[in-house]
């Protein structure tokens, strides 16, 4: 199994993810945990050099850009890349972006450390994502923060069990096909624990992305409003009993010798 890029799946990407409510609720949880977040690596006027790797469309480095930090996008997909380079072009910045076409796995070679690491919705495509997790701390300048959204395999089991996908969990059949938004690789959130924790970093925050949405009947579903599906899913995405139900699961990791500015 090999890393998965999204070359020519840009417009598949954007419509079935951004396009509606998953979307919505994605960006709504990862900005309000990062908004409560950041203050433990800097201040209020401080502007922070940030690596979005596996930038996709740039809907993060959006938003990281009006807090005023400085960002370098990387993706191995072109066309993703010139993606983000267009929305975020028509953004005034007082700092220019920085653009690199590069899988994450070649971003230490080129030197470069960060204050901020944004890796969102990539390990679950790579082939060795614990090696991944290695390259993330190689990445970091002392004291950074590493903001990791992955996609939950115990969620997917969850989804297959309700609607009795029995043979197909007795099978491990989890992966998604070649054309298919659903990720190769599936992560246990166990494991990924345990290869955060062998890099050195501590989890310092936890959040589950949709844990109630994609378990809804569509024709509940339609019968919502946006509004209020992003008002309930940041209400219960840090619920004990629901957080490990998100779809996604977000973590915020810092190194185990840093310290917070609070």
């Amino acid at each position: 199994m090999a890393d998965r890029y999204f070359d020519e799946m840009g417009a598949h990407f954007a419509r079935k993810i951004y396009a509606g409510p998953k979307g919505a609720v994605r960006l709504a949880v990862l900005t309000r945990d990062l908004e409560e977040w950041l203050p433990t690596i800097c201040h209020a006027d401080q502007s922070l050099r940030v690596l979005d790797a596996g930038a996709g469309l740039g809907h993060m480095s959006e938003w990281l850009m009006g807090q005023g930090h400085r960002l370098t996008l990387a993706d191995p997909s072109a066309e993703m890349l010139d993606a983000a380079k267009e929305r975020l072009e028509a953004i005034s910045s007082a700092y220019p972006v920085n653009y690199l076409q590069s899988p994450l796995q070649a971003l230490p070679a080129l030197g470069e450390t960060y204050d901020l690491v944004i890796c969102h919705a990539v390990l679950e495509w790579l082939e060795d994502p614990a090696e991944a997790i290695g390259v993330l701390r190689k990445l970091c300048n002392p004291g950074a923060g590493v903001s990791l959204a992955f996609y939950n395999r115990d969620a997917l089991v969850y989804k297959n069990l309700i609607k009795g996908q029995f043979r197909k969990l007795a099978k491990n059949q989890l992966a998604g096909s070649k054309r298919s938004l659903t990720p190769q690789q599936p992560l246990d959130p166990t494991l990924v624990a345990d290869w955060v924790a062998h890099r050195g970093f501590e989890c310092h925050g936890k959040s589950g992305i949709r844990v109630f949405y994609d378990y809804m009947p569509p024709e509940f579903q339609s019968q919502v409003q946006p509004e209020e599906v992003i008002e309930q899913e940041l209400l219960y995405s840090r619920h004990p009993a629901y957080l490990n139900l998100g779809r996604y699961l977000h973590w915020w990791l810092r190194l185990e010798d840093t310290h917070d500015l609070r």
